[in-house]
């Protein structure tokens, strides 16, 4: 091992060791649920995040820890998904049929140029929010940092964005599961919903695993299908945003252009090529559930360390008209979402 490696593991140690034991907390209350109930209300996934954002709330780790928690919250997460196209095949794309795609890119137009209206009549500023809109109809952190650079948007945006919407999407993913009876969902219908609705393709996993495996398999497809959308998103306003950003008089507002990774990220294509080697038979039958329960473990470590990036105080400083925006969007997107499923009979 080189010592630029070797070093880079070292600094990867701490934080995920502490997701480690984070996790291992997880799956120890659920085992505790299960023997005191009979089933477990809060899976190993939610429960993760939870003990995570307490952690991370009252106990603030030290900086060291930082680069070991990212690990978990973005590359344990990504392998993760990756893996999870090994147990979807392409005969669930075939059954959602083309509408539900073009359903897809319409519901995050239209939720996008309602939540921007939402913002700007709550007095949000421009950037801001275009940034609100862009989190909350696409795919959270990912297109709040992707929108950033195309618009022009300052830190200050971007960090009062990302911070909401990360405690909003833990609420979302605790609370979700509880409009399958509310809502009468069958699986099918939840896994659109909660892939159109939640933010990150890992709080959908979150959010559907309690519900049944169809409604993750069903979810993680819609999710992936409306992160895609984020290239072309990302191309209009660029078409769009030059007149905005040659007007604005802030010197700190960062003006590079996205990579192609944040528009197109690697495990999306990660996923569909497990996808289709599942659907071509050309993995192993007997490889399957060890595939699944690596995507599992894998997916609860990257919950923890989610958990551990999300202050439940930043709600309290991101401000009301911040918090009106991103709460009236949601709302906005979730009826979007169940006119959709209503429309298209999806069973």
């Amino acid at each position: 091992m080189t010592p630029g490696i070797s070093n880079k593991v070292r600094e990867i140690i701490p934080g995920a060791g502490l997701c480690i034991v984070v996790t291992a907390l997880a799956m120890a209350a659920q085992l505790v649920e299960t023997s005191l109930f009979g089933k477990a209300w809060l899976e190993a996934l939610v429960l993760a995040i939870l003990i995570g954002a307490l952690v991370r709330t009252f106990a603030q780790p030290e900086k060291h820890f930082d680069r070991g928690i990212t690990f978990g919250a973005k590359t344990l997460l990504e392998v993760a998904v990756v893996l999870l196209g090994a147990s979807v095949s392409a005969a669930a794309i075939a059954d959602a049929g083309p509408a539900l795609i073009v359903g897809i890119a319409g519901v995050v137009a239209v939720s996008i140029l309602l939540s921007f209206g939402i913002g700007r009549s709550l007095g949000l500023p421009y950037n801001m929010a275009l940034l609100v809109a862009c989190g909350n109809s696409i795919c959270g952190n990912s297109a709040i940092a992707a929108t950033a650079p195309v618009i022009g948007a300052n830190g200050k945006d971007v960090a009062a964005s990302i911070a909401f919407t990360a405690v909003l999407g833990v609420v979302a993913v605790i609370c979700l599961p509880l409009l399958v009876p509310a809502l009468g969902f069958s699986a099918g219908q939840y896994g659109v919903f909660a892939g159109l609705t939640v933010y990150a393709v890992p709080q959908v996993l979150a959010a559907t695993a309690p519900v049944a495996a169809l409604s993750v398999q069903i979810g993680t497809l819609v999710k992936l299908t409306r992160v895609l959308m984020l290239g072309p998103v990302i191309l209009v306003l660029a078409l769009i945003g030059e007149r905005q950003r040659a007007a604005s008089a802030d010197d700190s507002a960062v003006r590079a252009k996205p990579k192609l990774r944040q528009i197109v990220p690697w495990f999306i294509i990660g996923f569909l090529a497990m996808m289709a080697l599942r659907s071509f038979d050309l993995l192993p039958q007997a490889s399957l559930q060890p595939i699944a329960s690596a995507s599992n473990t894998l997916t609860i470590v990257s919950m923890a360390a989610l958990g551990l990036t999300v202050d439940i105080r930043a709600v309290a400083k991101a401000g009301p008209r911040v918090t009106s925006t991103v709460i009236l969007s949601l709302l906005v997107l979730g009826v979007i979402s169940y006119a959709l499923i209503m429309l298209l009979k999806v069973a």
